[in-house]
C-alpha cells in the first residue's frame, strides 16, 4: 500500500499524502507521502492541516445527534417547527422550466430527511434545472454571506422535490448547522468546540487555520488538465468555493467549510467506533452512533450523483453505507460507511472487518480519484 501511493506522488497527480489504517480503536498504520506544498518542496508533515470540505457534514451530523440525545428534537419533526421561514415551500414540478411552476408538498420535509439528504433541497453544484441555477446565482454558502441569511434565501425558493421521493446532495448539512445554533443558543463554532472538538482534543480543527500555523497548511492542487485528471501535472488551486482559510468569515459552513488534521479527524473517528466514547468522554449515545450509521432513506431510493453512481448505496444520518463490497473489495466491506471531501479527504469505518482508515490528501475536485479506491482496496486485503 505504501509503495503504491507513492507513485500517485512520483506521476505528479498528488503533491502528496497522509493516512492512517485503525484495528478497532488501535492506529496500526500511519504514514505520509510527498510534499505540503510542491514548490517548495516541503515535506508532508505529520500535523498538516487540510480543507476537509464534505468531511465537515460528518462532524456536523454528530453535533446534531449530540443535540438530538439532549431531547432538543425529534428526527420526525418538521424543519419548520424549528425553521418558521420554511413553512409553506412549495416543490418544483417535475421537468418545470421556470421557478413558478411548482406544486404544494405532499408532507412535510423533517429533520431526519434534513440529515440523509432527502428532504428536497439541492446544491447548485450541478445544474440539471433552473432550480439548481438559482442556486449557484444567489451564492447560497458564499463566504461573505451567513447560515441565517442562507436560510432567507432558500426560503423563497421552492424544493427540487418531493420529501423523501430521492436522494439529492444538498445545502441540508448547513441548514442542519443553522439547526444546531437554534436548539443550542450558541454560534455552531462555538457549540462544535464546547461540545466536540475541546472533549475531544481536536486542537487544530475550525473554520480557518490561526496565523501561527499558517505554515502547516498545505496547499491545494487542481489537475493541469481537468478534461484529463489522469495526466500527469498539477497546480495550485484558489480556494474558490469555501474562500480563504486562512482568516475568520462569515460563513460558518456545516457542509464543507472545516479545516483539520488527520490527527484530530483520527480522533473523532475513534469516538464514532467506540460508540460515541473516547479519552473518558461521552460525546454520543451508542443508540445515536448507531442511527447515524443504519439507512434512513425510503425503500428503493439509492444514493446517486448526476456525474457518478454509487452501487447499492444507502444514507444514514450522515454517512453513506454500503450494501455491497466493490471491484476488489471483500464481503466485509458490505456495511462500511463513509464519506469524503471535494479537495481529496476520505474516510471510512467497516464493522464487520473491524477496520477503519482515513487518506488525506488536497487535490480539487478530487473526491472520486482512483486513488482512494486503489488504498481502501489494499488496506481490505493487507488488514481486513
Amino acid at each position: 500500500m505504501h509503495t503504491a501511493m507513492q507513485k500517485y506522488v512520483d506521476n505528479k497527480l498528488l503533491n502528496g499524502l497522509s493516512a492512517v489504517v485503525l484495528k478497532g480503536t488501535d492506529v496500526v498504520d500511519f504514514k505520509t507521502w510527498g510534499y505540503m506544498d510542491m514548490e517548495s518542496l516541503t515535506p508532508m508533515a505529520d500535523d498538516a492541516i487540510f480543507r476537509i470540505y464534505s468531511n465537515t457534514k460528518i462532524i456536523t451530523s454528530a453535533a446534531a445527534m449530540i443535540l438530538y440525545d439532549d431531547g432538543a428534537f425529534q428526527l420526525d419533526d418538521a424543519i419548520h417547527t424549528y425553521i418558521p421561514q420554511f413553512k409553506h415551500l412549495q416543490v418544483l414540478k417535475k421537468g418545470a422550466s421556470d421557478l413558478t411552476d411548482t406544486e404544494s408538498l405532499n408532507s412535510a420535509p423533517t429533520i431526519r430527511q434534513l440529515i440523509s439528504h432527502s428532504a428536497g433541497f439541492s446544491y447548485g453544484l450541478f445544474i440539471n434545472n433552473p432550480l439548481d441555477q438559482t442556486y449557484a446565482d444567489q451564492r447560497m454558502t458564499h463566504k461573505d454571506s451567513s447560515l441565517a441569511e442562507m436560510i432567507d434565501k432558500l426560503a423563497k425558493l421552492p424544493l427540487a422535490y418531493q420529501p423523501g421521493e430521492r436522494w439529492q446532495y444538498s445545502v441540508g448539512i448547513d441548514i442542519l448547522a443553522y439547526l444546531v445554533e437554534v436548539w443550542s443558543g450558541k454560534s455552531f463554532i462555538d457549540f462544535l468546540k464546547e461540545r466536540l472538538f475541546e472533549p475531544l482534543n481536536m486542537v487544530d480543527t475550525d473554520f480557518y487555520v490561526p496565523e501561527k500555523n499558517h505554515h502547516r497548511l498545505t496547499t491545494n492542487y487542481s489537475p493541469l488538465n481537468l478534461l484529463d485528471p489522469m495526466e500527469p501535472g498539477l497546480k495550485a488551486c484558489p480556494d474558490l468555493l469555501i474562500g480563504s482559510v486562512l482568516k475568520p468569515k462569515s460563513f460558518q459552513s456545516g457542509g464543507g467549510g472545516l479545516v483539520s488534521t488527520i490527527g484530530d479527524y483520527t480522533t473523532f473517528i475513534q469516538m464514532i467506533v467506540n460508540r460515541g466514547e473516547w479519552s473518558g468522554q461521552r460525546i454520543l449515545s451508542p443508540e445515536s452512533v448507531e442511527l447515524m450509521r443504519t439507512n434512513q432513506l425510503r425503500e428503493g431510493v439509492k444514493v446517486k450523483l448526476p456525474t457518478w453512481d454509487m452501487p447499492n448505496t444507502v444514507f444514514g444520518l450522515g454517512f453513506a453505507i454500503k450494501n455491497s463490497p466493490a471491484d476488489g473489495e471483500p464481503d466485509s466491506a458490505i456495511g462500511e460507511y463513509h464519506w469524503g471531501g471535494l479537495a481529496a479527504t476520505h474516510s471510512w469505518i467497516s464493522p464487520k472487518a473491524n477496520l477503519s482508515a482515513l487518506i488525506f490528501t488536497q487535490r480539487a475536485y478530487g473526491f472520486w480519484h482512483p486513488f482512494s479506491h486503489e488504498f481502501k482496496r489494499l488496506v481490505y486485503k493487507i488488514a481486513g
